[in-house]
């Protein structure tokens, strides 16, 4: 498994069956399509996504966000940077948690409004894509707060990506 085949889970978990094609999706995600579904079989040895359809098995996606994204995929803060805002700065967390505005983690990158300790993003089109699709950008922040945050921080966003994930399922 790859980082960005989290990021694509993702994606596929928001669009659901009507995801349309892998070239569809790669554009939305600022991948090639030889990526995207590199990324789908990756997706299907790991039993996350069945081996017909491009459904993702949210049960089991969940529990591997939760339980293994932090260890499979740690992240770490870096040197300040102007980005994009994640984890509990991102909007989808921001205010829950007080603290300084200059602590928020942030994806780099020069379009970005927001300085804080940088965090490399799951796949380098992560900026990109979460400009183009809010619901993936809050989604990413969720699981950068796994990936990031403390026990506090988790357990609120774990609260917010099981209403994403199990809802609709």
């Amino acid at each position: 498994m790859k980082p960005q085949d989290i990021v694509v889970a993702l994606k596929l978990l928001l669009v659901g069956e009507k995801g349309g094609s892998y070239a569809v999706l790669a554009s939305e995600l600022g991948m090639s399509a030889s990526e995207v579904h590199a990324a789908v079989k990756r997706l299907r040895e790991g039993r996350l996504v069945p081996a017909e359809g491009m459904r993702v098995a949210r049960q089991p996606f969940r529990n591997f966000l939760v339980s293994g994204v932090a260890h499979v995929f740690p992240a770490k803060e870096g040197a300040p940077a102007r980005g994009i805002a994640t984890a509990w700065g991102a909007p989808v967390l921001k205010g829950q948690f007080g603290g300084n505005s200059q602590d928020v983690p942030v994806w780099p990158d020069g379009d970005g409004n927001s300085r804080g300790p940088s965090v490399e993003p799951l796949y380098r089109s992560v900026p990109v894509a979460a400009r183009m699709d809010p619901e993936l950008y809050d989604c990413l922040a969720l699981v950068d707060t796994v990936r990031l945050g403390r026990a506090r921080e988790r357990k609120v966003a774990i609260e917010k990506l099981d209403e994403r994930i199990l809802s609709n399922g």
